[in-house]
């Protein structure tokens, strides 16, 4: 099931995801669920107009996120339970893992419970959220050369708020060259092995693969997959040593990477970036035998002294451009058709990054004008469930596009008075979303291409409002509309 079942009916979407919220007190959790009903119908909405002014609703709705047990955690409890008990079906499933930064501009008075973030100088505060995303690989996903499948997204794993603390003087007074004291502070790159440890291990016929960016290639981090027999696709960005046989010369990462011979391409889709059009790119994909990265120095210990981490490489490049992919997998890469297999994977890394959008955009998670960080953390919690449902409509009008429109996913009268707003027959999933498009804002011309999420989620809400405009005249007396 993937999260944005049930979508158009946001009580019901509501009390699938949040409806066993337990907080101490049965109204609480019904709050809950009215609060996240109001952001799945209302995208970006601010408290009060969730509350439709009601100053009762609104009241209660702060001092619900302002309560001790509405922690992160609680509040997506029977969410996390859910996507977990969807993981434990055989499968290939992606964990999505990245983090961002939450940024709130300076108000009247400091936030309390929140850290620097940005520039020293600029004085925004915020906090970094670390978060772990699942979504099912396709089992009859080809590894063509083209760009990867859509994947079903199941909801998250895991969240974590890191609140950074400003270094003591005793940090700052340290000689430059040595190890500065950390007077107790955690490191951020604990929180990429914290969230493993928090999802566990698969079960008997399930493969959970680690899908992260750069800031993941970290030895713990690519430990602690190994220890809880979890497959990853990292991309690398330490030209680590390699563990070298007797008599053989070192070699590093990066060299060995390079020095193997093209085995096929693959075409992908390159989204805009500054200075950059977007464009298709058709890369060169090659891969390396299993290879033992060597541990790196820690305190107490030299380099090589740790237990190496068994890691074979995958490499994507374009010929006549600067892009250029190591990643870093745990298992045998033995054909071309598995090396593309893993650069579609990490290509599919770019749904965390549109969850990111779609949490701060979307849903205007650094417009929050709550004023003390538990709060906030609580508000977030939530919306971040609801950018997850926006991202999945996108994923979900793209996996069965010839369908019939009946399994889209909408409701009778969802689709009903969809049908009747809509000159052209709907008869397929693709219809029913090309639909929703429209009533986005999408004009459907052949340069246009398929909808994107953001498109869909304005659709969504202009359905809703129609729906519910037909719902409430019909209990009006004839008269009196």
């Amino acid at each position: 099931m993937s999260i944005s079942q049930h979508f158009c009916d946001a009580h019901q979407w509501a009390q699938t995801h949040f409806g066993d919220v337990h907080l101490g007190d049965v109204r609480r959790s019904r709050r809950v669920c009215t609060l996240a009903a109001g952001w799945a119908r209302q995208p970006g909405a601010s408290i009060p107009r969730l509350g439709a002014g009601s100053a009762y609703a609104s009241k209660a709705a702060y001092q619900l996120l302002g309560g001790a047990s509405a922690t992160p955690d609680a509040l997506q409890g029977p969410h996390r339970a859910l996507v977990q008990q969807q993981l434990q079906a055989a499968g290939t499933y992606l964990l999505l893992e990245d983090t961002t930064q939450l940024r709130w501009a300076p108000a009247t008075a400091r936030r309390a419970g929140l850290g620097p973030v940005g520039a020293g100088a600029s004085g925004e505060q915020g906090v970094l959220l670390h978060s772990l995303v699942a979504a099912q690989w396709p089992a009859d996903a080809l590894p063509t050369g083209g760009p990867r499948p859509p994947l079903p997204l199941l909801g998250l794993l895991d969240q974590q708020f890191y609140v950074r603390q400003a270094r003591s003087a005793a940090e700052k007074a340290h000689p430059h060259g040595g190890i500065r004291p950390r007077q107790g502070r955690a490191r951020e790159s604990a929180l990429w092995a914290q969230s493993l440890r928090a999802v566990g291990s698969p079960p008997a016929g399930g493969r959970w693969v680690v899908v992260a960016d750069r800031g993941a290639d970290i030895y713990e981090h690519l430990r602690q997959c190994r220890q809880q027999g979890l497959g990853f696709v990292v991309r690398a960005a330490q030209d680590r040593g390699l563990v070298a046989a007797a008599g053989a010369p070192a070699a590093t990462l990066f060299a060995v990477a390079r020095d193997q011979p093209s085995a096929g391409q693959i075409e992908l889709p390159l989204r805009t970036r500054p200075g950059q059009a977007a464009r298709l790119a058709c890369l060169r994909v090659s891969y390396s035998p299993l290879l033992a990265l060597r541990a790196p120095q820690r305190p107490g210990a030299s380099a090589g002294k740790g237990a190496s981490v068994a890691a074979s490489v995958v490499r994507v490049w374009e010929p006549a451009g600067k892009l250029e992919w190591l990643l870093l997998c745990d298992d045998v890469i033995a054909t071309d058709a598995q090396a593309r297999e893993r650069a579609q994977q990490y290509a599919s890394r770019w749904l965390i990054e549109d969850f990111h959008k779609a949490l701060k955009t979307g849903l205007g998670a650094e417009r929050l004008q709550l004023h003390t960080a538990p709060r906030l953390f609580a508000a977030v919690s939530l919306l971040s469930v609801v950018a997850l449902a926006l991202v999945d409509l996108r994923e979900h009008s793209r996996q069965q596009p010839g369908a019939p429109a009946e399994t889209a996913g909408l409701s009778a009268p969802y689709l009903r008075v969809l049908r009747s707003q809509r000159a052209r027959p709907i008869q397929t999933v693709r219809d029913v979303f090309y639909a929703l498009a429209g009533l986005g804002g999408h004009l459907g011309r052949v340069g246009d291409g398929p909808p994107g999420w953001q498109t869909l989620w304005l659709g969504m809400v202009h359905l809703r409002y129609l729906v519910e405009g037909v719902q409430l005249a019909s209990h009006l007396p004839p008269n009196e509309y």
